[in-house]
């Protein structure tokens, strides 16, 4: 049981790619994937990381188990957690590995308040 964290309610975990020079060392190895952060609300951050650091010095690999947004479970290997405390309570941030095309994006296309803006001098 120590070898996943799982979501039980809530919608989807979002994933943002990550572009922080130390976080990108932790993506070496022989298969193609990009690191990507989400940001998960717990009442036990630090119990949870915890459980990260024992898998880790154990030299196992830990999961973040949830459900997509069609509602079937997926997995992605944890390669680095931190806990924050906010005034809402407690943030886990999760670095996990996963594939180019599973990360979600949000592009930015601009504004039609952009456009203006360029034709001012």
């Amino acid at each position: 049981m120590d070898d996943k964290i799982t979501i039980i309610e809530g919608p989807p975990p979002s994933f943002e790619t990550v572009e922080d020079g130390w976080a990108l060392g932790l993506n070496e190895g022989p298969s193609l994937y990009d690191l990507a952060l989400t940001r998960v609300r717990t009442f036990n951050g630090n119990a949870l990381v915890e459980r990260c650091n024992r898998a880790w010095r154990g030299q196992n690999a830990i999961f973040l188990h949830y459900r997509n947004p069609l509602g079937l479970e997926e997995r992605a290997p944890i390669m680095a957690a931190r806990n924050v405390e906010t005034p809402e309570g407690n943030l886990l941030l999760l670095w996990c590995r996963r594939k180019p095309e599973d990360i979600d994006e949000e592009l930015d296309f601009g504004s039609e308040d952009d456009d203006d803006r360029e034709d001012q001098p």
